[in-house]
């Protein structure tokens, strides 16, 4: 969360839609990795379908239509579970920036805390 100064010399937070447009932004960045690469799978087995549709063979005719099932069901389960990962990634966020603004001096403590740790550690190496 960004400080500034405000007009009359106070310090003023960021808003916290923009604290969550940015958490946002980092979550669609987060996810994009992941989701490249089942897009490039699925695009690739629909390749091979089509590439198969022509054979004749009741066989492969059988196994196209099992894996269109199963890519369907993938697609469904897939949108489900970033919905929900979003979901919740966001109420974290949202927690959290309730807890830094009604405990603003409980968090710098934590803050100062996990940085001595941090440092303790990389001086150790």
């Amino acid at each position: 969360m960004e400080s500034t100064y405000n007009d009359n010399g106070s310090i003023g937070r960021g808003s916290t839609s923009e604290f969550k447009a940015k958490a946002g932004m980092t979550t669609a960045t987060g996810t994009d990795a992941g989701g490249q690469e089942v897009g490039t799978l699925m695009e690739d087995v629909q390749d091979l379908l089509s590439r198969v549709a022509h054979v004749a063979d009741p066989e492969i005719a059988r196994l196209r239509a099992k894996v269109e099932r199963g890519m369907t069901t993938a697609k469904k389960t897939l949108g489900m579970r970033m919905d929900h990962v979003q979901r919740r990634t966001k109420d974290a966020l949202t927690a959290g920036d309730s807890y830094v603004r009604d405990r603003p001096w409980q968090a710098i403590g934590i803050a100062a805390l996990a940085g001595v740790v941090v440092g303790v550690l990389v001086a150790r190496r």
